[in-house]
């Protein structure tokens, strides 16, 4: 089995869930890994700020990693799941400087179950089964634990809910 995901339900109708996942911004707020170096690096923020809208999009990420040859890099990610607003999911890759794109072979996918009005069923998934052996040669499948999921769906949560009016 070349995938993990984790499931939680969340107080939240499934539109709402959606519009997060669809918002670039919001990535490293949803992101499972800490905001200190915990050894397996981390979203830093959007550098394409358009929501996602159509199959093909592109959004770049800011990332970083310890591990890294320059520590900050930035991927690019292809949608190619949008089914709003039951799943939506990307293929995570690069971009040199000519503009040409290479993805790796993962992907990240959120499916979205409503479980009635205000409430949702959210399975995210990251699969690496069409990552080719030249890349497994440098990079460990999974590169980080079950928990990175599940703490990613518990942001997701906590930003898609809805805000108290003071």
């Amino acid at each position: 089995m070349e995938n993990v995901s984790a499931t939680l339900t969340v107080a939240v109708p499934a539109e709402r869930v959606f519009a997060v996942l669809a918002d670039p911004t919001t990535h490293s707020a949803i992101d499972g890994r800490s905001r200190v170096t915990d050894g397996i690096g981390r979203i830093e923020e959007a550098a394409d700020r358009a929501p996602l809208t159509e199959l093909g999009q592109i959004f770049r990420m800011d990332m970083y990693h310890p591990g890294h040859p320059e520590g900050n890099y930035r991927t690019a990610n292809k949608v190619h799941v949008l089914d709003s607003p039951r799943a939506i999911g990307w293929l995570t890759g690069t971009e040199d400087a000519d503009g040409h794109l290479e993805f790796g072979g993962w992907f990240w996918r959120y499916d979205l179950a409503p479980l009635g009005p205000s409430e949702t069923e959210v399975t995210l998934t990251y699969d690496w089964s069409a990552v080719p052996q030249r890349i497994r040669e440098y990079i460990q499948f999974p590169p980080f634990g079950p928990a990175h999921l599940a703490n990613s769906l518990h942001h997701l949560a906590e930003l898609a809910a809805p805000r108290s009016r003071a």
